[in-house]
């Protein structure tokens, strides 16, 4: 094949598995502009709130829990399906039900979706991707996120003028929808991207990697060739034959060495980047801008600004990966993002507020997002061999959500009890955390294939 057609179809294909990425950050991101509106209509206790706030993480949980197993041993493209059926299912059942316990149910689905999606869809580009492009193919998950992200308050936002601008007039099942009950259509949009996503998984191939796992070789080779050409294509299918003599894994030959020693780097690497406070940063945002002395009567809108800087930023990781390499982008970023939660602790401390505030939080998010962002989905789909990657993965995944569990569970507690001022001074030290156990012990990952860093981990990890 030439090579204008093997880039064709390694970026379409990498596109298609990203919009699991893309519905997750949709999916996340789509209920703050639910949640009051449904406070409103429910009459919601506090309690009950944080019970329909928390619940789609119970889901993320329980999707990661099953995901990694199951696309060891039945395939990475199979479960990526059930992803896409979760979000659809839970993106219509959300929409039509009327009883707050249905609600908390279809939220559970959909958390469900985005845990499977959160593990198998990058786990699915790496395996996929030729290794000179393999960082920055596996950022586009994240730049998917982002984008979904941003989806989801741009969707909000319109939604809501347009709800607004309509009320009291029209009637019928989309007026119910978008009007009357303009919550229920900000959810059901995501019917769109999820049932795009069922459809083309339909001409997506699976893991030529898991393939050759189970012994079907011709299947890897076809693949393989398409995303490398021939020649190369061989040469990779006789790689990975090589590395893939070893039975399944599971959780147990995780927790012998030198495995033992991936997992922590790549958990502990995973927890840091969540602790550095982005999911604060993010949900919060409004309320930290009214801080700030920027007028906010509109928060989605200013939502849609703090989102579209996330998504800008990330082209500064898809464009440096594998030029520069991970592990001076992580040092780099880390060190940077600590100093920019810095100044923006500072600028709290010592009530310098308007647009500089602003800056100093775009800053970080520029940081943030070349870094301690997609990286950790790098790193963590590299360094493990093929046998156990996906059950490796669903542990380094499961951490990033209990990791932003705490953190949405306390940032209003440390905001409120510590200060603001303080709060940002905490994320900092845990950014200064990162850069320091990255500088001591992340390796370098870029330009080999998945099976050179399989042969080369065990000397490099002291």
């Amino acid at each position: 094949m030439r090579k204008q057609e093997t880039n064709y179809f390694i970026f379409l294909i990498t596109l298609i598995a990203a919009l699991g990425g893309f519905l997750f950050g949709f999916d996340m991101a789509v209920v703050s502009g639910i949640i009051e509106p449904l406070k409103s209509q429910y009459g919601l206790s506090s309690a009950q709130e944080g019970l329909f706030v928390s619940c789609a993480l119970l889901g993320c949980i329980v999707g990661v829990s099953f995901s990694g197993y199951l696309s060891d041993k039945v395939g990475r493209r199979k479960v990526l399906f059930v992803a896409a059926i979760l979000f659809l299912i839970s993106a219509v059942g959300f929409a039509f039900s009327e009883a707050y316990p249905i609600l908390i149910f279809f939220r559970v689905l959909a958390g469900m979706g985005v845990g499977v999606a959160s593990n198998v869809s990058p786990l699915y580009i790496s395996e996929v991707a030729p290794s000179q492009k393999r960082g920055r193919l596996v950022v586009f998950y994240q730049l998917a996120i982002t984008i979904g992200i941003l989806a989801a308050y741009i969707s909000n936002l319109f939604l809501q003028r347009y709800a607004t601008a309509n009320a009291g007039a029209g009637e019928g099942v989309l007026h119910w929808l978008f009007v009357e009950n303009v919550w229920r259509g900000m959810f059901i949009v995501g019917v769109i991207p999820a049932a795009a996503f069922c459809l083309l998984l339909l001409i997506v191939p699976e893991s030529p990697r898991w393939l050759v796992q189970y012994g079907r070789n011709e299947e890897a080779l076809n693949t393989l060739i398409k995303i490398n050409g021939s020649e190369t294509g061989r040469l990779e299918l006789d790689s990975i034959k090589e590395m893939a003599s070893q039975k399944s894994g599971g959780y147990k030959e995780l927790m012998r060495l030198p495995l033992s020693k991936l997992l922590a780097l790549a958990t502990i690497l995973t927890a840091l980047s969540q602790f550095s406070g982005i999911n604060g940063v993010i949900f919060y945002g409004p309320t930290i801008l009214k801080s700030a002395g920027i007028v906010t009567s509109d928060a989605l809108f200013y939502q849609v600004i703090l989102g579209s800087a996330n998504v800008l930023f990330t082209f500064i990781a898809i464009s440096k990966v594998d030029t520069w390499g991970r592990r001076p982008l992580y040092i780099i970023g880390s060190l940077c993002a600590a100093g920019a939660l810095a100044l923006t602790g500072l600028c709290f401390l010592m009530d310098i507020t308007g647009w500089f505030m602003l800056f100093s939080i775009i800053l970080f998010l520029l940081f943030f997002a070349f870094s301690l962002g997609p990286l950790k989905f790098v790193i963590s789909t590299e360094i493990f061999p093929t046998h156990i990657r996906g059950t490796a993965l669903s542990m380094c995944i499961m951490t990033m959500w209990v990791s932003d569990w705490v953190v949405n569970m306390l940032f209003p507690i440390m905001r409120d009890g510590l200060g603001i001022a303080t709060t940002f001074f905490i994320f900092s030290f845990f950014c200064i955390l990162s850069f320091l156990y990255a500088r001591k012990k992340l390796f370098e990952t870029k330009g080999k294939s998945l099976e050179e860093i399989e042969k080369a981990w065990n000397s490099e990890i002291k």
